[in-house]
């Protein structure tokens, strides 16, 4: 049953318990123990770019978060390769050096495709759900079935025939406005309050997404009546960064849409209640437990049974998806053609890389002790994220490399 640090610590010093795994840090016993399991849900807050994952248990004093963790996503990575070698492809058959022919378009897809980068998301979130199925007594999901309409958002006035079928209902401009801004001040950075017009509707400015901003009330009144060039005049670097921004896509909260109702499905597979809430209602529920803005924290704060969670002290787990490497046989350059070897081996001297390992150097210029995703070389001088060229008699291993790069 998940415990605290303290006891963990204990039975480790006791000879009771062992380590089972660190990432997420887990303790076995040594010998068996009446079935003491208490009600545990996993919450999760998927995102584009980051998920927040909590476990929430239920016990007799009430609800308590043990455990956070924040997923990053790697879709755009994803993407991009693939449309590396879509170009690479290309250039090959139009050089016609090596006869490649076009494929018809004749191919159909299933029901229920979406593409890789989204797929990703989808299947790590269910990995991770696994996993902590496997490690925890979990009887329950929740997640966060967020709504954006995408469409709505850009023309508020859309309506009646002109509104096209496929659409969402439900939108939440201020929810996707503290999402895109951080819930920050878009002026000052500070933590954002009010919707706020760029162009105001005194000067003929609209309710469109790309005229909204999240601010605080100090910059809103201050702003007043004034157009964002009018404003920032004094602050050029502010004024270029809130244009950048107003441009960006919506491509974030079509990610989300086309991958929530998938996810959802998925989650049922296990056999377990699943939960769900609007983003508007965690916020409601994070804004009155006074709650900082995290994604582990909006997680413990999805659907009704986040209205009164007991936050412990923790620091979320980072988890970052970092891949398993490649299957190239050489390296390339940017045209596709062939510069370096690649050796098949991958493991030296017992390390391989994305191990998570420590490293006590006592020697040297580099004393110190550093904990990381470890990178290999041939040569026995290894590289971690902190620091370069470490030897590899000083490194132990704390947990064999699972394609996640795992830090605090």
């Amino acid at each position: 049953m998940p415990c605290t640090a303290k006891r963990a610590r204990k039975m480790l010093e006791g000879g009771k318990a062992a380590v089972w795994r660190r990432y997420p840090f887990t303790v076995i016993l040594k010998e068996a123990s009446p079935n003491l399991s208490q009600p545990l849900a996993l919450k999760l807050d998927p995102g584009s770019k980051t998920t927040g994952m909590a476990l929430v248990l239920k016990g007799k004093t009430g609800k308590q978060c043990i455990w956070g963790a924040e997923l990053a996503h790697r879709g755009m990575a994803i993407k991009l390769k693939l449309l590396a070698r879509r170009s690479l492809r290309s250039a090959r058959r139009n050089r016609k050096l090596r006869h490649r022919p076009a494929r018809f378009l004749n191919r159909t897809k299933p029901a229920g495709w979406l593409p890789p980068s989204l797929m990703h998301r989808v299947l790590t979130i269910k990995s991770w759900a696994k996993r902590l199925d496997r490690l925890t007594p979990l009887d329950a999901f929740s997640m966060e079935l967020v709504s954006f309409d995408t469409q709505k958002m850009m023309n508020p006035d859309i309506q009646r025939e002109e509104y096209q079928k496929g659409t969402l209902f439900g939108t939440e401009v201020r929810a996707y406005l503290r999402q895109k801004w951080d819930d920050k001040c878009a002026y000052c950075g500070k933590k954002g309050e009010e919707v706020e017009h760029l162009v105001p509707r005194s000067r003929g400015g609209s309710n469109r997404i790309n005229n909204l901003v999240w601010s605080c009330r100090k910059c809103n009144e201050e702003k007043d009546n004034l157009t964002l060039e009018e404003f920032l005049a004094r602050k050029p670097a502010v004024l270029r960064k809130i244009q950048e921004q107003q441009k960006a896509s919506l491509h974030d909260s079509a990610a989300v849409n086309a991958t929530k109702y998938r996810l959802l499905d998925e989650l049922k597979t296990f056999g377990y209640p699943v939960e769900t809430g609007s983003g508007a209602q965690t916020s409601f529920n994070r804004t009155e437990q006074g709650y900082e803005k995290a994604h582990w924290i909006d997680a413990a704060c999805v659907g009704d049974s986040g209205e009164s969670v007991a936050l412990r002290p923790l620091k979320p787990l980072k988890v970052a998806c970092m891949g398993r490497g490649n299957r190239q046989v050489c390296g390339t350059n940017k045209y596709g053609f062939p510069i370096r070897h690649r050796t098949r081996q991958k493991v030296f001297f017992g390390f391989q890389t994305g191990d998570m390992v420590r490293a006590v150097v006592t020697t040297g210029k580099k004393v110190g002790t550093y904990i990381g995703r470890v990178s290999v070389r041939a040569t026995g001088s290894f590289k971690l994220p902190q620091v370069d060229g470490i030897h590899h008699r000083f490194f132990i291993t704390l947990h064999k490399g699972d394609g996640y790069g795992y830090s605090f």
